[in-house]
């Protein structure tokens, strides 16, 4: 197996970021449904962001937007060049999130687990799974 250069795994993670956030949005509908069930609507989407960072009925997002987060940071540094382990640190980290003994990502699977029924969520999933076994670390 050859290492992949520098433009390979930069191509690699570059291709999974928008597939990740349509996942993320998806996620995102599905938890503001839940709020607007119990709340009545949000108001525009100033007030969603503020219940993103605030509100405790948004909190098992964040583990995901932060890997997402790290990700952007990564591929955003000057100067350093990526290798394979940084697409395995990718697929680990994700792994993780769904992995059903990390109990430290518990409650991002229980909101995973109530917004899978919806199809929207089901296809960004497809997709970003879809590049990432695309991706050999």
């Amino acid at each position: 197996m050859t290492a992949s250069s520098d433009a390979d795994v930069r191509a690699k993670l570059t291709a999974l970021v928008p597939a990740l956030r349509h996942f993320h949005s998806a996620l995102l509908d599905v938890a503001k449904g839940e709020y607007e069930f119990m709340n009545g609507p949000v108001k525009g989407p100033f007030e969603l962001y503020s219940l993103v960072m605030n509100h405790p009925q948004f909190q098992w997002l964040r583990p995901l937007s932060g890997l997402m987060a790290t990700l952007d940071e990564v591929l955003d540094a000057k100067d350093t060049t990526l290798t394979e382990r940084n697409l395995t640190d990718v697929r680990q980290a994700l792994g993780l999130l769904f992995a059903e003994t990390d109990t430290r990502f518990a409650e991002f699977r229980g909101g995973y687990t109530r917004a899978r029924g919806d199809a929207r969520v089901r296809e960004t999933e497809a997709k970003w799974r879809e590049l990432l076994g695309g991706i050999q670390a």
